[in-house]
């Protein structure tokens, strides 16, 4: 019950946020979000001796959330100066290791939700789409995963997860993909709608194991406790922080190019 009201709380935030909010108000809550979800990850991180909390880190993701079209170097700097910032820490053998979590941090959760903004200046629609496909598959996945679900996914990763319940996941996805579409984007003709939705959803997926993966390494259960019934705020979001530079990218490479 609790999920399902954070849920109910959460979702016609995020629709008059997408829709109604004025610009401002987008990227502040876009960056609010990828900032808590950083936040999460530096957590992870710290479990295994990296110091990624740091202020470098965040200053970077947020120009690459709020500035358009900005020239990918800014990744070049960042690995540059987090490898300075590294050679000072206590122990040289972790050198790598922490200046590579930190610009696979950033890049891992501002990058994503730069490619939201991205959707959003296309068509708002697009950014809701990219979002609502995982939501529709979640639950797809947890009802029928947790009725027929026989075969594990990934059992070392996620012992919850079925290969019917990613089915599902899938198969549901896809049919609310060919009609939001078919409704708001009539121009995606009925094939692409099907294919893209069902890759996006499979490749959420993948961000869904991805981070469970992370906090298995880890010895943790969840990302944080800010969400009540889902954890953390990057539980919530794994699968998006997948499927929505999928989503954008398509679009850049499609016939429906930027």
């Amino acid at each position: 019950m609790t999920r399902i009201l954070t849920a109910a709380v959460l979702i016609p935030l995020v629709v008059y946020v997408i829709f109604g909010g004025h610009q401002i108000l987008f990227l502040a809550v876009t960056c609010l979000v990828a900032v808590l979800c950083y936040r999460e990850y530096s957590d992870i991180a710290d479990t295994h001796g990296l110091e990624t909390d740091s202020p470098l880190a965040y200053a970077a993701g947020l120009v690459i959330v709020i500035v358009p079209h900005l020239d990918p170097v800014i990744f070049v700097l960042l690995a540059m100066a987090m490898l300075v910032i590294a050679i000072r820490s206590g122990s040289l053998t972790i050198t790598l290791m922490q200046a590579s979590a930190v610009v696979m941090g950033v890049a891992y959760v501002f990058g994503a939700w730069r490619c939201a903004a991205g959707l959003r200046m296309i068509n708002p629609h697009w950014l809701l789409y990219a979002l609502a496909l995982n939501w529709v598959g979640d639950i797809a996945a947890f009802y029928i995963g947790s009725r027929i679900g026989r075969h594990k996914l990934a059992p070392r990763i996620s012992p919850g997860k079925s290969w019917e319940g990613a089915i599902a996941s899938v198969v549901f996805s896809a049919v609310f993909g060919v009609v939001y579409l078919g409704r708001f984007i009539p121009e995606v003709p009925l094939w692409e709608a099907v294919l893209l939705t069902a890759a996006a959803n499979a490749v959420g997926q993948l961000g869904d194991l991805s981070e469970s993966a992370l906090k298995r390494g880890a010895g943790l259960k969840e990302s944080g406790n800010l969400l009540p019934g889902h954890g953390g705020w990057l539980d919530r979001v794994d699968s998006s922080l997948f499927s929505l530079p999928f989503v954008y990218f398509w679009l850049a490479r499609s016939s429906m190019s930027l």
